[in-house]
């Protein structure tokens, strides 16, 4: 299994005073049971309980004491409760309720066990029947492979340094693009880029990704009771996968005959398993942050070899240099929105991107990057300088000095001055290093 990003802020974890029990948020199939084996293999003990079982899932139910309960994990485990480096992964936690509530135990009994809850239909049903101890737990996202993780899977271990470093070689640029196309393709799902980096074979990919897809909607009436929001669902998941990157009305979403509310709200709920995210636009460009909930979100979905699997684009892909032309740019605006929040383990982080719609003025952002006090324009495309018109607006209106492209093209930067006089530095950065954003900063801005 190769290595994942997410590991290092295991081991912070593992490591830190006052550690609380670790709750692992992430979609499906994102490879949150994989992850904490890897970590497992640090401990003297590891006791991994699945409460889909219904002999693990009784430990925690009726009203038995934690020393009582404490016991029966040990003895299901076959383990001697000793004085080592143990940890207890509680996985598909969302099967028992009484399992949620034993965390505030672990915390306050046993603070030097360390505990970790994960669960594939956890994101839907939070604030429903289980509520998370307040003050007990912390919480760490995982999301699917960042393209370096792609990288270390494919065994190219130097590039990974460099694109870390920012000091990829010009030499080497078009190899890296290429690679970066076939991310698109094969996505970050554990199981797609393993099956890759073993047969080098896209088309062995379908399958994977069609029973990826089957079981999505497979769990749909986990998340649903009414037939009509079933369907409702079913229809997203059948449909929306080619409006990855665009904005979208609810109402007649996809040639849809259902109220905007109903679609709404069936957003909503898969929005909570983390299969999309709906993401509002800011119309301003400072601080308070505020997404106008009123206008039309952009659609963002998990994965990109997802969306590239059910639009057909796999071999378009495969074969052009035009990354952001394919779909007028919307795909690479979509694994562009992957990498940003790929880069990030903090639960809830949100996508921006900003809009200006005032009369024979409309202007679009595709992405705005919050870094420490600042708010930071991203567009998405290559092209000459005068392409950049919204992004000139949003410049405009901002305090910010700097802005971000990322575009096919090697790492350069360009002085604009605008109509108004202004000045500002505009840093053009290569796809590959999207995921690199906050070093890049960390380095350029003061």
């Amino acid at each position: 299994m190769f290595q994942r990003l997410a590991l290092t802020a295991l081991h912070r974890w593992g490591e830190k005073e006052g550690r609380k029990p670790l709750v692992l948020r992430g979609a499906r199939q994102v490879g949150k049971t994989t992850l904490v084996k890897l970590f497992a293999r640090e401990f003297d003990v590891f006791i991994e309980l699945n409460l889909e079982e219904k002999e693990n899932a009784r430990l925690f139910a009726g009203e038995v004491s934690f020393d009582d309960l404490l016991a029966g994990i040990y003895a299901k485990a076959g383990v001697r409760m000793e004085n080592k480096r143990t940890l207890i992964f509680i996985d598909e936690i969302q099967n028992e309720p009484e399992a949620v509530r034993s965390l505030r135990y672990f915390y306050e009994k046993r603070p030097d066990l360390h505990v970790i809850a994960a669960g594939s239909l956890l994101e839907s049903l939070v604030g429903n029947h289980i509520s998370f101890p307040v003050g007990r737990v912390e919480y760490m996202a995982l999301h699917p492979c960042t393209f370096t993780e792609f990288l270390g899977a494919l065994g190219e271990n130097v590039l990974v340094e460099q694109i870390e470093r920012l000091t990829v070689p010009q030499s080497v640029h078009s190899y890296v693009m290429d690679l970066f196309r076939k991310y698109m393709i094969v996505g970050g799902l554990p199981e797609a880029v393993a099956n890759y980096a073993k047969y080098k074979d896209w088309v062995r990919l379908n399958d994977i990704f069609n029973s990826l897809i089957a079981g999505y909607k497979d769990d749909i009436e986990k998340y649903a009771k009414k037939n009509k929001e079933q369907d409702i669902l079913r229809y997203i998941l059948n449909y929306g996968w080619g409006l990855a990157g665009q904005r979208f009305q609810f109402a007649k979403f996809a040639g849809s005959s259902y109220k905007s509310s109903e679609m709404g709200d069936a957003f909503r709920i898969l929005e909570k398993t983390l299969l999309l995210e709906l993401v509002y636009p800011l119309i301003s460009t400072s601080f308070p942050i505020l997404p106008d909930l009123k206008r039309s979100p952009k659609l963002l979905w998990l994965d990109t070899g997802l969306v590239n699997y059910v639009a057909e684009m796999q071999e378009r892909l495969l074969f052009t240099s035009a990354t952001d032309e394919l779909w007028n740019g919307d795909i690479a605006e979509q694994v562009v929105g992957q990498e940003l929040l790929g880069a990030s383990v903090t639960f809830g982080t949100k996508r921006m991107f900003w809009v200006r719609d005032a009369r024979n003025s409309q202007a679009e952002v595709d992405f705005v990057y919050k870094f420490k006090s600042r708010l930071l324009p991203i567009e998405v495309k290559t092209g000459d300088n005068s392409r950049l018109r919204s992004l000139h607006q949003f410049m405009e209106e901002s305090k910010e000095n700097i802005a971000i492209r990322l575009w096919n093209g090697t790492f350069c930067s360009d002085e604009i001055q605008l109509p108004s006089g202004k000045q500002y530095t505009l840093y053009n950065l290569p796809f590959y290093y999207a995921g690199q954003l906050e070093s890049f900063l960390n380095d350029k801005v003061e």
